[in-house]
């Protein structure tokens, strides 16, 4: 019962189910149905089959009377016309109804959400009074999505990632904390090393012609972007083709190791970069470079600890799993992958560790990496 493209065009028997199997099956709680969400869009990004996110809303919460018996209506319709592969669940209890039609076949989009919203229209129709179906509002949203990360609106779809929310709105007392460590460490860094801002500006200066500070566009929490700033380590007017082929390769898992400039080591990165100025060469070493960035911090780009925020012909080459290191926490100055291993470990590692820190998150983890930083830095030096 997959959608299918046949010789009329795009046929489909998603609301084909059995009637006898109704009685087998339930809504899912809210909670329960978020957390299907998340591990649906998980199994896509393993099968590459996509799966679409229908939601009926009904404006406001109806768990009793002749609206709640309305809501029961809908809720019946739904599930014995949906396939028993799909999941029903609340999205928002006694108010918006889900339902996740998994496993979808690669056909043109827009014909498969005008295909559904039509037959789901005609069933709405067929059990409800023109007053009651007027107040019903029916979205679907697909995942995956097409992720745009030059316009300055979010590409991912929030309402694909209420479990993300859910998550959020759990630890907001640790979220204040982070806040405020963030606010008060990058004041004190900015206050602490306003002497290196002003050395270090004086060196790029005279060193090469061009402005103190570089920005660039890159991709924020949720793939919103923003603008990031650093000390400029290289010649102006570049050409960033060869770090973008070098990229490209490193998250496909085919980059070569480059020898390291100082102590041997070989590493996933650009050494031999023509484009860095001496001084900049210096100032990547010892990561100087970064400093400008506890202002991207002091405003709420960035946090003090996060992953590191990728450009964006980075993000074009992830593959959708990868994605999720920009989804589920807040980009960072320094993180687990800077202080267990840095350029010395795979792309994929990197976006494991990513995760692993948006999984376990709390105001001490944080501490723990932002006292381990140092000494990152500093091996990363020789």
């Amino acid at each position: 019962m997959n959608l299918r493209r046949s010789g009329n065009g795009i046929k489909d028997d998603i609301f084909e189910a059995e009637p006898a199997s109704i009685a087998d099956r339930h809504v899912l709680d809210e909670e329960s149905f978020h957390r299907m969400i998340s591990v649906e869009r998980k199994r896509t990004e393993r099968s590459r089959k996509p799966f679409l996110l229908m939601l009926l809303d009904t404006g406001t919460n109806h768990s009793n009377g002749r609206a709640g018996k309305t809501l029961s209506r809908i809720v019946s319709m739904l599930l014995a016309t949906s396939r028993e592969t799909d999941v029903t669940g609340w999205y928002k209890n006694n108010c918006v109804v889900g339902v996740m039609f998994t496993e979808l076949g690669m056909g043109d989009r827009n014909s498969i959400l005008s295909t559904m919203l039509a037959r789901i229209s005609e069933n709405l129709r067929d059990n409800l009074t023109l007053e009651q179906f007027n107040q019903i509002n029916i979205s679907f949203h697909l995942f995956p999505e097409d992720w745009d990360c030059e316009t300055p609106q979010r590409p991912s779809n929030p309402a694909l990632y209420p479990d993300l929310e859910r998550r959020d709105d759990s630890k907001k007392f640790f979220c204040v904390v982070k806040r405020a460590m963030d606010i008060v460490g990058s004041l004190l860094a900015i206050a602490l090393f306003s002497p290196l801002f002003a050395l270090l500006s004086l060196a790029i200066k005279l060193t090469s012609k061009g402005p103190v500070f570089y920005s660039q566009r890159r991709v924020g929490q949720y793939g919103v972007p923003f603008t990031f700033l650093k000390f400029r380590s290289m010649y102006v007017d570049n050409d960033a083709s060869k770090h973008k082929e070098y990229v490209t390769r490193m998250i496909a898992g085919t980059a070569e190791l480059k020898p390291s400039n100082g102590n041997g080591e070989a590493v996933y990165k650009l050494t031999d970069d023509a484009r860095i100025t001496p001084i900049g060469k210096f100032m990547r070493r010892t990561s100087l470079d970064e400093l400008p960035q506890f202002f991207n911090v002091l405003i709420g780009q960035m946090s003090l600890v996060g992953p590191r925020p990728p450009i964006n012909y980075e993000v074009e080459a992830y593959d959708l799993w990868h994605r999720r290191r920009v989804l589920e926490a807040k980009p960072g100055i320094t993180g687990l992958w800077q202080v267990n291993g840095r350029n010395r470990i795979k792309f994929d590692e990197m976006v494991r560790l990513d995760l692993i820190y948006a999984r376990t998150w709390s105001p001490w983890l944080d501490v723990k990496i932002l006292l381990r930083t140092p000494r990152a830095m500093a091996e990363g030096a020789h």
